[in-house]
């Protein structure tokens, strides 16, 4: 879990060889480049031909679920026809969906009316027909008089004891205002002329559906002409990248450490010459994280919210273990989290499907895993007690009681971030914000220290002198060592005392932060109690209505504990990120990166 160590390669050849050499770089792809010269003004040429067409068509053909088996060499394959087939099918598919659901509504809204004709135009004279469906007390209430005054000629065509079907006749529609209710759009076809129109629609999108799921064979060529086009995009860019003074030219990037060896093989093999530097004070090199496999998932969480300076440390292990204990304490039930397991278990396979869906389910499984542990101790099952004595035997926390998870949540928060300090402090060892960061560390954990022990019966004697020591030593070394200004002058030790004032400003944001952490307690005893609350209202349910009572206590629980497991995802994933991007980051990480983003060619997925 760090940061790679780069370099900056500055590479040397003949212009004659600089087609070949970028080829060679792209295959490699291990260099991030640094731009030479200033991007041209002139306009970009157009991209490679079908390859907008060729992406639209890919993203159409892999929503299929369940793909042809893939066509992988094929002489004869005609790309832009197969561009054209597929891009006709889309279109035909949104027309032909448009159109069922057009004629659905038309079902529906003749339905109620049966199977009627409306006679020819010629023989209404101009008039229209309008219709109808209002609630019977509607009709009731004065409409009668409404439609009277407002000379509209109508009819009731049919009733029962709760609608009546009323058309109006005139030559253009009435008012909006005229009756209590919007006119059912009936149309001049009838209604089995319509239901075999409809018949025909969702016969016609059934072949639709067929004839794209036939053209999902062709995704792994298409996506092979894509991966070409964008290659070849990638290549233009380096190429305007580099500096060609006459007939050499100098392409520049970043590498990382451990690439430095095929790098140094491409360069003699080509007869490049090759210069390598460690980045300078002034430089400011992209950040490479690198984990192991199965804490790689905290690179995700890291590059959603702020990628890390170069110069600063890696915070996904931490943020990974974090996340996943915070939204533990937040779900605070074994019951829901076996739950999720089992939907874990049973989308695996198709969340594998790519990288980022690999690393994203063993975080999703590290989620489970410390939400079962944490539901198992705090006992809760559903919102009902341990079903087992062992289980009752491991049921160690109490959420309800108050005082002890208060400190354990406020405890969690002065861990954090004394973590986020130190981890603060390494980064800039020997300099004056390793040496705030060190000093934020003791005085909050010296502060948890001395609130623990004002809370104690019999606290020891030298508790106290010995907290509050700690604390003043903190808080002096902020204020006197908290800088690098030299001091020269009366004017720089003043301005050097106004940067160790500057920092113990913090006093107020360290408290919040330590304070914000308690929503661990507060939402995970939310949760436990409204899966009780629940349970009860069903109990009671069953208990008042025998029978149907029954049916109502099942609805009850189904529905509220839906609910109540929405809610504490919701709030598990939003709060535990939260406390990880906003109170750590504003502890652990100074100042913001950018991505190292290799000049590579795009991999096929085989």
């Amino acid at each position: 879990m760090s940061i790679e160590i780069l370099q900056r390669a500055t590479l040397a050849g003949l212009t004659a060889d600089k087609a070949g050499v970028l080829a060679d770089l792209q295959s490699l792809g291990c260099l991030h480049l640094i731009p030479l010269r200033p991007p041209s003004r002139e306009p970009e040429k157009d991209p490679p031909a079908h390859a907008v067409d060729a992406l639209t068509a890919l993203r159409y053909l892999s929503d299929v679920p369940d793909p042809r088996r893939q066509v992988r060499r094929a002489d004869d394959f005609d790309l832009a026809a197969t561009l054209r087939a597929v891009l006709s099918n889309k279109q035909r598919l949104r027309d032909v969906t448009d159109l069922r659901d057009a004629l659905r509504v038309r079902v529906e809204n003749l339905t109620p009316w049966g199977d009627f004709t409306l006679p020819p135009e010629s023989d209404l004279a101009g008039l229209k027909f309008w219709f109808y469906i209002l609630a019977r007390r509607q009709l009731d209430a004065g409409l009668r008089e409404r439609l009277q005054e407002l000379d509209l000629p109508w009819q009731v065509v049919h009733s029962d004891h709760r609608q009546v079907w009323l058309v109006v006749i005139h030559p253009e529609e009435p008012p909006r205002d005229a009756l209590p209710v919007a006119r059912v759009h009936a149309g001049a076809r009838r209604l089995a002329e319509v239901q075999r129109q409809l018949e025909a629609a969702e016969l016609e999108l059934e072949n639709v559906l067929a004839e794209r799921h036939a053209l999902t064979r062709w995704n792994y060529l298409i996506g092979a002409h894509l991966a070409a086009a964008e290659d070849a995009a990638q290549l233009r860019y380096a190429a305007a990248q580099t500096l060609d003074p006459q007939a050499l030219f100098l392409v520049q990037g970043w590498v990382p450490a451990r690439a430095v060896p095929a790098l140094q093989a491409l360069a003699e093999a080509r007869g490049l010459g090759l210069l390598l530097e460690s980045p300078g004070a002034d430089d400011a090199p992209p950040t490479l994280l690198d984990n192991p496999a199965p804490v790689a998932a905290g690179e995700d969480l890291v590059g959603f919210y702020q990628m890390p300076a170069y110069n600063a440390w890696d915070p996904s292990g931490v943020l990974f273990f974090s996340f996943a204990a915070f939204f533990a304490m937040i779900l605070s039930d074994a019951g829901y989290a076996v739950l999720l397991g089992l939907l874990l278990t049973a989308y695996w396979g198709r969340i594998g499907r790519s990288d980022t869906g690999r690393r994203l389910r063993l975080l999703a499984a590290a989620l489970v895993g410390t939400s079962t542990i944490w539901g198992v101790l705090a006992g809760g099952y559903f919102g009902f007690p341990p079903p087992h004595p062992l289980l009752a035997a491991l049921a160690v926390v109490d959420l309800n009681d108050l005082a002890s998870m208060m400190r354990l949540s406020i405890g969690i928060g002065v861990a954090h971030l004394v973590l986020a300090n130190l981890s603060m402090a390494w980064a800039f060892r020997w300099r004056a914000p390793a040496r705030v960061a060190l000093g934020w560390a003791l005085v909050i954990a010296a502060s948890f220290v001395l609130w623990l022990g004002s809370a104690a019966t019999a606290p020891p004697p030298w508790l106290q002198p010995a907290a509050l020591g700690a604390i003043g030593l903190g808080l002096a070394s902020m204020l006197l060592l908290g800088s690098d200004r030299r001091i020269d002058g009366l004017k720089a030790l003043l301005l050097r005392l106004v940067d160790g004032l500057k920092n113990l400003l913090r006093v107020t944001q360290a408290f919040g932060d330590v304070m914000s952490y308690l929503r661990l307690f507060a939402l995970g005893l939310a949760s436990a109690s409204l899966a009780i609350t629940f349970n009860g209202l069903a109990r009671e349910a069953a208990a008042e209505m025998p029978g149907v009572g029954l049916l109502f206590a099942i609805l009850i629980l189904l529905v509220g504990h839906t609910l109540n497991l929405t809610l504490t995802i919701v709030s598990g994933v939003v709060h535990g990120l939260r406390l990880n991007f906003i109170e750590f980051y504003n502890w652990a990480l100074s100042g913001e990166g950018y991505p190292f983003k290799p000049f590579k060619r795009t991999e096929l997925r085989e």
